[in-house]
């Protein structure tokens, strides 16, 4: 950025502080309180992008292809005998007809 292009942004920041300012009832300490956030905005503004990626980081991959394959072939409480409700000997049937 050479110095007419800084001297432009630090003028369109000095611009939107006081705009803040303005929108905010021109409290006590005057629009250079509001240079922060105007500046935060117009970076956004002026290049929405910027910042949805990293830009060093790669692309997340997502789950492997062996843990949806394996699903399914965990036990599950039904499959460790909770379906028999009350306590029984190993020589008892567990069902009378």
């Amino acid at each position: 950025m050479n110095r007419d292009e800084f001297e432009a942004w630090e003028r369109r920041i000095d611009d939107r502080a006081r705009l803040l300012w303005e929108e905010q009832g021109r409290p006590e300490g005057g629009h250079e309180s509001f240079r922060d956030r105007a500046r935060e905005l117009l970076a956004i503004e002026e290049n929405p992008h910027a910042a949805t990626h990293p830009a060093d980081e790669p692309e997340p991959e997502g789950e492997p292809l062996e843990a949806i394959e394996n699903q399914g072939e965990f036990p599950t409480l039904t499959d460790q005998g909770e379906e028999t409700t009350y306590p029984h000997r190993a020589d008892e049937p567990q069902w009378k007809d």
